[in-house]
C-alpha cells in the first residue's frame, strides 16, 4: 500500500462515518475500520513493507487517520444520542430516567458546620483570615518564645520571604483585636499545617476551629460555662467535662478540657483507653502580653480562648479509627456520611 493509497483510504472511512444514517450504520463504520480484524491494524501490520524514505509519513498518516476517524465517530455518536436517534428506532418516552444520587458534605464539613452553629447560639460570629501567614503574627503577638520548638522548621513551613504556613488559626484573632475594639466574641474555624508525619492520627495539613471573647470582667467562670454548654450541645445532655492545669504561651492560666467519652459513657472502653476520659480542646485565659500586643489596655479588659481539632472530633463522633481516610476521597467511606 502507498502512502496516496492510505490517503484515499482515510478520506473515504471519514465520508462514511459522516454519512452514516444511524448508530447502527456508525458502528459497523467502527468495526470495519478500527476493530482488532478491521482494515486500520492490517494497514499497521504492512508498515514493515514501507520503504524507509515514506516511513515516517506513513506512520504519521496511520496515527492521523485512527485519531480523526475515532473523534468523527464519537461526535456523532453524541449526535444521534442527543437526538433520539438508536440503532434505527425513536427515543422511548416511557422508560423510566436514570436518577444519580445527589452528593452531601463531608464529614470535616458537617462537623465544622455543627460546632459553628453551637457557638453562634452563644453571640460568636465567625472571623476568617488567610492561611499564610507572618510570624509576628503567628508566634510573636501570641507570645511564644524565639526558643519555642513550634518555631523550629522541623515544624513549620517556612516559605522563602520568611511567611509560614499558618499552624494555628490563632493568628484570626490576632489579626480581628488588632482592627476591632472590645467586646469581641468570634471563633475561627479554619485550615492549618505543621509538619507532622502523617499516620492513623496526624497530617500535615488539619482543621482546627478556636474561640475568643474579650470584654471587661470575663472570668474562668465564664470559660467554663460556655464550654459545658458547647459539650452538651455537641455530645448530649448527659456529657460531664473536665478541666487539667496546663501549658500555653498564649493562656494563663491554661487548661486541657476532657468530655465524658461518648461511647462507654465514661465507664471505660478501648476508645477512651479505659479513662472514661476523652481530651477534646485547650483552653486558657488569654495573656495579658497578647493584648499588649494587639494594643489592648490588659487593666481594663480580660478574656478566653479556647481550640480545637476538627478531625479530632470528628473521628471521635463517627468512630473513624484513621485520619487518611477523611482525605482519601474515597466514595465507599465518604458515602456513609
Amino acid at each position: 500500500m502507498t502512502l496516496q493509497d492510505l490517503i484515499d483510504m482515510k478520506a473515504a472511512a471519514l465520508e462514511k462515518a459522516r454519512n452514516a444514517e444511524n448508530a447502527e450504520a456508525l458502528e459497523g463504520v467502527r468495526i470495519e475500520y478500527l476493530a482488532r480484524k478491521g482494515l486500520l491494524p492490517k494497514v499497521m501490520q504492512e508498515l514493515k513493507n514501507v520503504s524507509p524514505e515514506e516511513k515516517p509519513m506513513f506512520g504519521k498518516t496511520v496515527n492521523d487517520f485512527k485519531n480523526e476517524l475515532a473523534e468523527r465517530i464519537k461526535t456523532k455518536q453524541a449526535e444521534f444520542a442527543a437526538s433520539g436517534t438508536s440503532a434505527g428506532a425513536g427515543f422511548d418516552l416511557t422508560q423510566p430516567g436514570q436518577w444519580q444520587g445527589l452528593g452531601t458534605r463531608h464529614p470535616i464539613t458537617q462537623i465544622t458546620d455543627r460546632i459553628t452553629r453551637i457557638f453562634q447560639t452563644l453571640g460568636f460570629t465567625v472571623a476568617d483570615g488567610p492561611d499564610i501567614e507572618t510570624v509576628w503574627n503567628n508566634f510573636d503577638a501570641l507570645n511564644t518564645p524565639a526558643d519555642h520548638p513550634s518555631r523550629d522548621e522541623q515544624d513549620t513551613f517556612y516559605l522563602n520571604n520568611g511567611d509560614l504556613m499558618r499552624c494555628h488559626t490563632s493568628p484570626v484573632q490576632v489579626r480581628y483585636m488588632m482592627e476591632h475594639k472590645p467586646p469581641v466574641r468570634i471563633i475561627s474555624p479554619g485550615r492549618c499545617y505543621r509538619r507532622d508525619t502523617p499516620d492513623a492520627t496526624h497530617s500535615a495539613n488539619f482543621h482546627q476551629v478556636e474561640g475568643l471573647y474579650v470584654d471587661e470582667n470575663v472570668s474562668l467562670a465564664d470559660l467554663k460555662g460556655t464550654l459545658s454548654y458547647f459539650a452538651r450541645e455537641l455530645m448530649g445532655p448527659n456529657v460531664k467535662i473536665r478541666f487539667r492545669p496546663h501549658f500555653f504561651p498564649f493562656t494563663e492560666p491554661s487548661v486541657e478540657v476532657d468530655f465524658t467519652c461518648h461511647v462507654c459513657n465514661g465507664k471505660g472502653c478501648r476508645v477512651c483507653k479505659n479513662s472514661g476520659w476523652i481530651e477534646i480542646l485547650g483552653a486558657g485565659m488569654v495573656d495579658p502580653n497578647v493584648f499588649q500586643s494587639v494594643g489592648y489596655d490588659s487593666s481594663k479588659v480580660t478574656g478566653f480562648a479556647f481550640g480545637m481539632g476538627i478531625e479530632r472530633i470528628t473521628m471521635i463522633l463517627y468512630g473513624i479509627h484513621d485520619i487518611r481516610n477523611l482525605y482519601e476521597n474515597d466514595v465507599r467511606f465518604l458515602s456513609q456520611f
